[in-house]
């Protein structure tokens, strides 16, 4: 069966119902009408992230290209914001192209709505973004939350106030009361967290007093509801009241708003065992999102065990206090933003702050030492906990630099070489660099440091910054005898020598290396040498070298399950033999490849796989594949801010040349769009031969990869005017069947009715796109 296709878009499914706010969005629409960036301003707490999220999800399908989240909170690091929205769009800082360039180029062509999340903590920065994203993409809107405005030009201001406050004196009956926003909020969270609760009479009037003492602050109204699972409504009310009247003297006047939230969260966080007071002051030590394991190691002690953990934090998730958080791989959990805030100033108070800050400094050096060292069999888990858990490692990372701890932040960012590699290419150098113009730092780390450096500007293809870093990097370990980082540090030199074109320098540094290597019995330095020998083969034009070094580190991968290695040999070894001419040693190797860089997210290497395979398939004579393979890598190259592998652009051009000349300039760049309209998944599926989706094409099909085969020909009849039943007499199938082929098909393409179908299948192939 053909898996649906992923509308375009990141915005997250609602967990709760959404309620009250028909003014607001009905202003927002009207903004959005004529304004291309609307900021929703607010104080904490107040639904502004609601709201946008609830708005960009309704108005998804007026963007040809979907609505994105892009979430702040999180970010720490004002250098770091255009990183975000990267990551948010799904593209990749991999390469040489700086990430606000790759952005704004991406950009300019699109039609897509951008909802940035909680900008008052890096105003500036994102400011100057949001003005340069709409300067660079005129078909790109943005809506903003900040508890202040960006103040940029053509920004439209949207207040949001509180929800709508029941009115004082008793009067309106239960169904109207039940129109009331704020008690709506807070009758259908009691609701959920109670499993009972019900509006009445008898509890009219003490709900109406609690909705009206919390200001309709929606965060406020359903930290107070949960508690209603071991408190009357009554007995919440004069606990906050008791509170309230502290703070005002007793008199009945109204707290600032801020205030009021603080005095609530105060109230439900007194309400707390020990314990889990304990626990929640140490949570706020993490940036982003955290699993069990994070809080076990980070935040256990004497006073909450590590086997206690469990507990404690599901005792604060059920009083909304933590968030839990449903993503692929294990169960996190997050802080709301202004829990954080508020568990920081608690943290500083009990005195805490600077030895829990510590100890998560040292679980993440641990933590990534110990993946670093051993655990190459598990790269694609490690990268998918890496992915969960970078806002917390780069909170680590400054952490290291603003305390001047240069050693342990030198020792993080050495270990997390796979990662930049793999994910945040030149945000990997910019830590590296940061780092090492401290000129601190234990002379091992500092080593480490400067040969990860070099090894980045190889990735970048930038020899004049790789060269002088690992020569730093070659001359520490030497000076004290470190040959295992030695024989790397002069691998590696000897293929930047080779992209420098000083082949002289490229062949003393190759010998050397062997000379070190040959004194080690260390897997690393074996297979860096092969790399070496390699790549020194393709620069001299010796295929025959190329090959067996290739071929020794395809078996040297295997035995110890590097992937990541494994992955460059094949693609080595596979374009070894397109260029020798062998396609049938190629595709095997080259598939086998693919198969890797998907799994684990290689961006680059999978649009290098992708353009190898499109050649293969042009001198297997299937031009239309070739054609839509090469598209499809020109869409992942580009989505990762890469150039063309050199020992493949001469094979690229004859496939192109040759694709041409069996379709026609015109048909070959048809198949090119076709293909560079393909997810990663279906271009991966169209160059293993695994696609069950009709191919893209110029002309007829259902086209985009989008609809499987019998879909595609239920399309055609459903724009031919036909009925279900006529379609199901046509092609032999129950009346059952074709509506069920229909109802997918309105899905897969975003349409509403069996007219924009036909509509869809009658527009040009190239222009088809769904309507999201």
């Amino acid at each position: 069966m053909a898996r649906p296709i992923r509308r375009p878009g990141n915005l997250p499914a609602e967990a709760t119902s959404f309620i009250g706010r028909r003014r607001e969005l009905a202003e927002l629409r009207k903004k959005l009408a004529t304004a291309r960036l609307v900021s929703l301003i607010g104080p904490g707490g107040v639904g502004k992230t609601r709201l946008a999220i609830r708005i960009g999800t309704g108005l998804t399908r007026s963007f040809r290209d979907g609505a994105w989240l892009v979430e702040l909170a999180e970010v720490r690091d004002p250098a770091l914001v255009g990183n975000a929205m990267l990551a948010a769009l799904d593209l990749r800082d991999q390469a040489a192209t700086e990430p606000r360039a790759l952005l704004l180029s991406y950009l300019r062509g699109k039609e897509l709505l951008l909802v940035v999340d909680n900008c008052e903590h890096l105003l500036g920065a994102a400011a100057v973004l949001v003005t340069e994203v709409l300067k660079a993409a005129p078909g790109v809107q943005v809506i903003a939350t900040s508890r202040e405005p960006l103040s940029v030009p053509g920004e439209h201001v949207l207040p949001i106030p509180p929800l709508e406050l029941p009115r004082a004196q008793a009067g309106e009956s239960l169904d109207q009361l039940r129109q009331n926003e704020s008690v709506e909020l807070f009758v259908e969270r009691a609701s959920a967290a109670s499993g009972r609760f019900e509006l009445a009479t008898s509890n009219q009037a003490a709900v109406v007093d609690l909705c009206r003492r919390l200001d309709g602050l929606p965060l406020a109204i359903e930290l107070a509801a949960v508690r209603t699972r071991v408190l009357s409504v009554e007995q919440i009310l004069d606990r906050l009241t008791d509170r309230f009247g502290l703070l005002t003297g007793g008199s009945r006047a109204a707290l600032p708003r801020h205030q009021t939230l603080r005095t609530t969260i105060e109230w439900s966080h007194d309400l707390l065992g020990s314990d889990e007071r304990t626990l929640l002051r140490r949570l706020c030590v993490f940036a982003g999102r955290f699993t069990l394991e994070d809080v076990e190691s980070v935040c256990a002690s004497d006073d909450v065990p590590a086997a206690h953990v469990l507990d404690v934090l599901s005792s604060l998730v059920d009083k909304s206090l933590v968030m839990k958080q449903d993503v692929l791989g294990p169960t996190c959990y997050r802080l709301h933003e202004t829990m954080r805030e508020f568990a920081g100033l608690k943290l500083l108070e009990a005195g805490e702050e600077e030895v829990v800050e510590l100890r998560c400094v040292e679980y993440y050096v641990s933590r990534c030492r110990r993946s670093e060292d051993g655990d190459r069999h598990g790269l694609v888990e490690w990268l998918e906990w890496m992915d969960l858990e970078i806002d917390n490692i780069r909170s680590v990372l400054r952490r290291c630099l603003v305390q001047g701890d240069i050693s342990h932040g030198m020792d993080l960012a050495a270990s997390l070489r796979l990662y930049w590699a793999t994910r945040a290419t030149t945000e990997g150098v910019r830590w590296l660099d940061e780092f090492l113009a401290t000129g601190g730092g234990d002379p091992e780390p500092q080593a480490r440091a400067q040969y990860l450096r070099g090894f980045m500007a190889v990735l970048l293809v930038d020899p004049t910054a790789a060269t002088p870093a690992l020569d730093r990097a070659a001359a520490a370990d030497r000076e004290a005898g470190r040959l295992r980082p030695l024989a790397t540090s002069l691998s590696m030199a000897s293929i930047a020598a080779n992209m420098a074109g000083d082949r002289v320098s490229a062949r003393r540094l190759l010998g050397e290396a062997k000379a070190v290597t040959a004194g080690v019995d260390d897997v690393t330095a074996a297979l860096t040498l092969l790399l070496a020998r390699s790549f020194h083969g393709f620069f001299e034009g010796d295929l025959g070298a190329a090959s067996s070094a290739s071929s020794e580190g395809v078996r040297l991968s295997r035995v110890v399950g590097d992937l990541y290695t494994l992955k460059v040999w094949l693609l080595n070894l596979g374009t070894v033999a397109l260029i020798a001419g062998d396609l049938a040693k190629a595709k095997p190797l080259l598939t086998e490849a693919l198969r890797i860089a998907h799994e684990i997210d290689d961006r680059v290497q999978l649009a290098y796989l992708l353009d190898a395979l499109g050649c293969h398939a042009a001198g297997s004579g299937q031009a239309r594949l070739a054609a839509q393979l090469l598209g499809a890598a020109d869409t992942v190259r580009t989505g990762a801010g890469a150039g063309v592998m050199p020992f493949l652009a001469p094979l690229m051009g004859q496939a192109e040349a040759s694709a041409i000349a069996a379709l026609g300039a015109s048909r070959f760049e048809a198949e090119c769009k076709a293909g560079s309209r393909l997810s990663r998944d279906a271009a991966v599926r169209l160059a293993l031969g695994e696609s069950g989706h009709v191919a893209v094409t110029a002309s007829g099909g259902a086209g985009a990869g989008l609809l499987a085969k019998r879909e595609a020909e239920v399309a055609r009849l459903v724009a031919d005017g036909l009925s279900n039943k006529e379609i199901g007499a046509r092609l032999f199938i129950s009346e059952h069947t074709v509506d069920s082929h229909v109802r997918s098909i309105l899905n897969k393409l975003g349409c509403n009715s069996r007219a924009q179908i036909a509509a869809w299948m009658a527009s040009p192939t190239e222009q088809r796109t769904p309507n999201e």
